[in-house]
């Protein structure tokens, strides 16, 4: 495996919705989703930045969140469909996670501490 393909491997972009610097509880209502570049043999954040979610709409954000390399959302709660509809897209979902900021969020789950809970989206 050549160096370049060894870096794709260990780097993986994380997505966190967010509202108000936190991450958002309610996964389809967030004002931005904080994208987190992370290499997983180092355990630690290379880059961070938010983007602006396109309007909600049932089936929109898996595909938009994947044409941004997306490989993993941590969230608070979200629907069994929209776990599905991830699923479809590559991209594995953690949901129940504390409403925190993202960089603390990533870090705790880069080092295998991130304590997650019941998903808190009953659709």
């Amino acid at each position: 495996m050549s160096s370049t393909e060894q870096d794709k491997t260990r780097t993986v972009v994380i997505a966190i919705p967010i509202a108000g610097g936190q991450l958002c509880m309610h996964f389809g209502h967030c004002e931005q989703f904080a994208l987190l570049d992370v290499d997983t043999v180092n355990r630690e954040i290379l880059n961070s930045r938010q983007v602006a979610p396109p309007a909600h709409q049932p089936g929109v954000l898996p595909q938009w969140l994947h044409d941004r390399g997306v490989n993993l959302v941590i969230a608070g709660g979200m629907g069994r469909r929209a776990q599905d509809i991830f699923a479809e897209h590559g991209i594995k979902v953690l949901v129940g996670a504390p409403a925190e900021q993202p960089e603390k969020i990533v870090q705790t789950y880069l080092d295998g501490d991130l304590q997650h809970g019941e998903n808190l989206c009953d659709h």
